[in-house]
């Protein structure tokens, strides 16, 4: 082995070496264990969140592996329909070229030219993470065979009248010009006003006065609205206004949505161009009228003097033109939050259109009852409440997008706008006999969560019945993010179970995003985002800079993220390597909760990963030119015996957090175990035992066990971080007879009962604690180690001295004793003293220290005391605290208080004596 831990002389190789030995196919010989990989976008490059989804999958998956099930990890990408689309037309545009200059079928090819860049890009990018997919079985959404998969889900859907065409309100992106998700939409509040305008009545006897936070809008509109049970408008229910600049005679509605606290308590209604008064216009009856086109100007259905103009400046004109008339009352800041396009930043309009849909209700009921009765299970469980009233409360899906980029509607019109859906455009003419009329497939392609609600039967074959399908499906665990529950996850849920049905997996494990160190959500426009590759291999500062910066139209804000980047990252990023990366998401990854990235904790596992591999190199120092194989009368000491013990306890929660989805909990106890209890501490002992006067069996039994442990903790920690404990394993393993093409396809450790010695386990405990007690009073009293001290030790039960009988040897040596004795029942020693349980630790002080130094010390942590004793005192002292808290928690401060008496009474006893040098 190196001298030093050097990731990136080994990720790649070792990569390589893994997907050239197809490691990661199904092989296993148990049960069928599957998880999907949530199919990253190809528009450019993996994020932090995407970092952190596939270290929490990998492991499961290479747990599950090294379990001996038949595992399956499905890698694919998807399409990513709007996204893609804007970033090629983006490129295009740079060069001259807009999409429309090219054509349909020749702009697809060059995003088919820019999903090959990309995809590789990404599929580069999971490597590096280590992710341990099947790359035979890698897909895409828009795969000639998911394609198909695709096709036949909306044939089947509109078929049974579940998918249909109508007009209704969507966000409209003016920009793009194309409907967008909800997903897709970013409210964020900015400055903005409020305008009070005058709605006189028809009938001339009075005005109402309304509030808006969009004046352009009253042109559609198609009434006013107040609350039935508001009596300052009960008499003019039922009566109209003439709307002002255009003349139309509107009602006056009473309707319960209506917030008679708000505003004047009298609302305009937009039927049209609000999502609310939309569904108030349904409840009444009222008029739809359009006065926006697809690209945000005024139609021809409004007055003539506002036909074409732009929203907003229709908006100003508007306004004026009201002011003139004396019909605008006020007019006030008003922070409000504004729906903007997260690809095109462009402000979103609610717009009425034709689109296709999805009924939705029919499909959600059987989703609903499949996360009720348990066949589906959210992790942590409070999730499903949010699943739940999502799915109690939906509307229809709005499927369609006014794009190039996508799976194309297969829905076909002849010239009396009859629609025709089928597979081809023969099929439509054969089944409804439609002769050589002329036919029109729709423009529109399908939303992008269309395909990716299939995925994890697409991906298997579906519709064909195949092998893969039937052993990989339901898949056991799908790891995901809470902000695409409902995008995502449920119509996941409902689709598999309307085509398949069954549900598509058994467990939704729900994490948090990854934000930026101060809890902000990491975004270009913030300048925050950092990308896990640069925090693998490193970056210099002006790359960095460069990264962040480049390519941002608006140079104050390019100006203020350039300064943010150096202040925070004067000398770039260091390479932390992927395995601390890893294990720094698995040890964050409580599940639910965000995280707070900050390079200090990468810099923390960083060091784990080097004391991982400077113990390997101590213990292959230390072995060699030993035989390890021979196990046959060795004599293992009492450090050996107890370092397995620890083993099997760390191997048991290891299991048991995997079990439960707490990466977290296991990855603390992989750190617990092989730092704390490995290498500061086994190692410690073993060296004794090796440099000191144990027999060779007990020198034999030592060295094997140094390697059988290191090996076994290597396995153990190899789904968190696959690349060093590969690396180490292959040097490590054949000393003992082990090994194989790679760790991955090793068993994973089990414990064994037989294996846990509670004797060693407690002896090993006792002499930790007195060899800290002793290293403390070395460190307080500045005490160098190279110092031999005598310790004698006092009070305590009949076990402690069975045990320093035990522990003399490894006492002495650890703690660097050159005596150790029992206290005489006479003696009144003047020393520095530790504690272990009721034992004294004492260390005399005679020549060793100065008197005055010892007593402060002693007088200020007996001053502590006291003010517990005082606190706890008082505690108990209240009837309230005492009659009122549970029984066992007045016994627990109880007893703390006879603990800290006790111990105050040797402390004062201790200072008298130092008093006395």
């Amino acid at each position: 082995m190196d001298k030093a831990f050097d990731p990136a002389q080994i990720e790649k190789d070792r990569y390589a070496q893994w997907e050239a030995q197809g490691c990661f196919k199904p092989s296993g010989s148990g049960d069928p264990y599957c998880i999907m990989i949530p199919p990253p976008n190809v528009t450019g490059s993996l994020h932090m969140g995407h970092a952190f989804n596939n270290t929490i999958m990998d492991s499961l998956v290479r747990y599950h592996r090294m379990k001996g099930h038949d595992t399956l990890w499905q890698v694919g990408t998807d399409h990513a329909g709007i996204a893609t689309q804007m970033l090629v037309e983006r490129k295009l545009e740079a060069e001259g070229v807009k999409r429309q200059d090219l054509g349909r079928d020749a702009f697809i090819g060059k995003v088919w030219e820019w999903k090959t860049e990309s995809g590789g890009n990404i599929t580069g990018q999971l490597r590096r993470l280590g992710s341990s997919v099947d790359w035979s079985r890698e897909r895409f959404t828009m795969d000639d065979d998911l394609s198909r998969a695709v096709q036949e889900v909306f044939i089947q859907l509109h078929s049974e009248g579940l998918i249909y065409r109508g007009k209704r309100l969507v966000n409209w992106d003016p920009v793009l010009k194309t409907a967008v998700s909800d997903l897709e939409v970013e409210n964020e509040e900015e400055n903005g006003h409020i305008w009070s305008l005058r709605y006189p009545l028809s009938d001339g006897s009075g005005s109402l006065v309304v509030a808006t936070t969009r004046p352009e809008t009253m042109l559609g509109d198609s009434a006013v609205a107040v609350h039935p049970e508001d009596p300052r408008y009960a008499g003019f229910i039922g009566k109209t206004i003439t709307l002002p600049l255009v003349g139309r005679e509107i009602p006056i509605i009473a309707d319960d949505y209506v917030d008679p606290e708000f505003g004047t308590g009298c609302v305009k209604i937009t039927p049209a161009h609000d999502f609310n008064d939309y569904e108030m216009g349904k409840r009444h009856d009222l008029a739809l009228i359009n006065i926006l086109t697809r690209t945000a100007t005024i139609t021809d259905d409004a007055p003539e003097a506002y036909r074409g103009m732009d929203r907003f400046d229709a908006r100003k004109q508007i306004v004026k033109d009201l002011d003139a008339l004396g019909l605008l009352v006020e007019v006030k800041d008003h922070r409000l939050p504004v729906p903007r396009g997260d690809r095109s930043g462009a402000i979103l309009e609610p717009y009425l259109t034709d689109q296709w849909y999805v009924a939705v209700k029919e499909l959600a009921k059987p989703a609903i009852e499949a996360v009720e009765n348990g066949d589906i299970e959210f992790v942590p469980k409070q999730w499903e409440n949010t699943y739940f009233a999502w799915m109690r409360d939906l509307q229809d899906w709005c499927i369609s997008r006014q794009l190039w980029w996508g799976h194309r509607i297969p829905a076909w019109y002849d010239d009396q706008g009859r629609v025709y859906v089928g597979r081809d455009e023969a099929e439509v003419r054969t089944n409804n006999n439609l002769g050589d009329i002329e036919l029109t497939q729709d423009n529109d392609v399908l939303d992008t969560w269309f395909s990716s609600a299939l995925w994890t039967f697409s991906t298997l074959g579906w519709p064909d019945e195949t092998p893969e399908l039937a052993k990989f499906h339901p898949t056991d665990v799908l790891v995901t993010g809470f902000d695409i529950i409902f995008f995502w996850v449920a119509r996941m849920i409902m689709m598999t179970l309307k085509f398949r049905g069954e549900v598509p997996f058994k467990k939704v494990y729900v994490h948090g995003l990854v934000r930026d160190g101060e809890g902000k959500k990491m975004s270009k426009s913030k300048g925050n985002v950092l990308d896990p590759i640069d925090v693998i291999d490193g970056i210099d500062l002006e790359t960095l800079v460069s990264k962040r910066t480049g390519n941002m139209m608006q140079p104050q804000l390019a100006k203020r993220i350039e300064k943010a980047t150096r202040k925070e990252f004067p000398d770039g990023i260091d390479a932390f390597g992927t395995d601390a990366l890893r294990f720094t998401f698995a040890a964050m990854a409580t599940t639910g909760r965000d995280i707070n990235f900050n390079l200090e904790r990468v810099a923390g596992y960083r060091n784990f990963c080097n004391k991982l591999w400077n113990a390997a190199r101590f213990v292959l120092m230390n072995v060699e030119g030993h035989d390890l194989t021979v196990t046959d009368g060795l004599t293992p000491g009492l450090a050996d015996r107890w370092i397995v013990s620890q083993l099997q306890a760390a191997e048991a929660e290891v299991h048991r957090s995997f079990a439960d989805l707490r990466i977290d909990r296991a990855a603390q106890t992989l750190y617990e175990f092989i730092w704390h209890q490995y290498c500061d501490w086994y190692l410690e002992l073993a060296k004794a035992v090796l440099q000191g006067d144990a027999d060779e069996a007990t020198k034999a039994a030592t060295r094997r066990t140094l390697v059988t442990v290191l090996e076994a903790a290597l396995r153990l920690a190899h789904p968190i971080m696959p690349f060093i404990t590969e690396e180490i394993w292959q040097t490590v393993a054949p000393r003992v007879n082990l090994g194989g093409a790679s760790i991955s396809q090793a068993p994973y450790p089990a414990p064994e009962a037989d294996k846990i010695d509670a004797e060693a386990d407690t002896a090993i405990a006792w002499l930790k604690d007195t060899v800290v007690a002793v290293r403390t009073v070395r460190g307080e009293m500045n005490i160098p180690p190279s110092k031999k001290l005598d310790v004698i030790l006092n009070a305590g039960h009949d076990s402690d001295r069975a045990l320093s009988a035990t522990c003399d040897g490894l006492l002495k040596r650890l703690a660097g004793v050159d005596n150790l004795r029992w206290l005489d029942d006479d003696e009144a020693p003047v020393a520095s003293m530790g504690v272990v349980g009721d034992m004294e630790v004492l260390v005399p002080m005679a020549g060793l220290i100065d008197a005055g130094a010892e007593i402060a010390r002693l007088t200020k942590e007996a001053d502590r005391l006291r003010g517990d004793i005082k606190r706890t005192a008082g505690k108990l002292g209240n009837a309230g605290f005492v009659d009122k808290a549970p029984a066992e928690v007045v016994d627990k401060e109880r007893a703390k208080l006879a603990d800290a008496e006790a111990t105050l009474e040797r402390l004062e006893t201790q200072i008298v004596k130092l008093n006395t040098l």
